[in-house]
């Protein structure tokens, strides 16, 4: 099998963390939410000094001892350096982009599309984002479980433990951003459809 350049593997990681940032930084303006582990990094930042990309990178810290031992060093330090990408560049899109206003629905499906996209590059290139990620492809790699579908499950679990923190418009419109997030995941990775690298 083939395997990617360092280039190809570095472009699609500068590609994969700025389109899931930006994602991201639509859902924290516009008060959504999300699954895994930055839906918890959002929902802690409202109740710590912290920021979300500070949160991120702590709450993600024990996923990576998994990914050391089951998914190899290689693709930890990606996954780690991924997630410390994502975090520096959520925290700072204000000092490059100033939302004057943003419909919600527009938020939730918009950046529901950048991050799936941005999390099907990064997995199509021997990385993610932590957290579930490491775990629905640990489960994949084992062949129990689309890692789509287990983000999925999980992320609907996250947001149904979130109803009494949020409106119930909001938490719709979070819902239908995570199915249409993990819908771009569930019909795009695929190990019988893409063989680009191993995972």
């Amino acid at each position: 099998m083939q395997r990617h350049s360092f280039i190809e593997d570095l472009l699609a990681t500068l590609i994969g963390t700025s389109l899931v940032a930006l994602g991201l930084y639509f859902y924290k303006e516009s008060g959504l939410l999300i699954g895994g582990t930055a839906g918890l990094s959002l929902l802690l930042e409202r109740f710590s000094n912290l920021s979300f990309g500070q949160l991120f990178l702590l709450v993600n810290l024990p996923f990576f001892l998994l990914a050391w031992w089951q998914m190899g060093r290689s693709f930890t330090l990606r996954s780690l350096t991924c997630v410390s990408m994502v975090s520096l560049m959520t925290d700072h899109m204000h000092r490059v982009l100033t939302l004057q206003s943003l419909n919600p629905i527009y938020a939730a499906l918009g950046g529901g599309i950048l991050i799936g996209i941005g999390l099907l590059s990064l997995f199509r290139h021997n990385s993610s984002l932590g957290g579930i990620n490491i775990l629905g492809l640990f489960l994949q790699k084992r062949k129990l479980a689309r890692a789509g579908t287990v983000q999925l499950t999980l992320d609907c679990l996250i947001l149904a433990a979130s109803v009494f923190m949020v409106s119930l418009p909001i938490l719709g419109l979070s819902v239908c951003g995570a199915l249409l997030l993990n819908s771009i995941i569930v019909f795009n990775h695929r190990h019988e459809r893409y063989l680009g690298a191993s995972v």
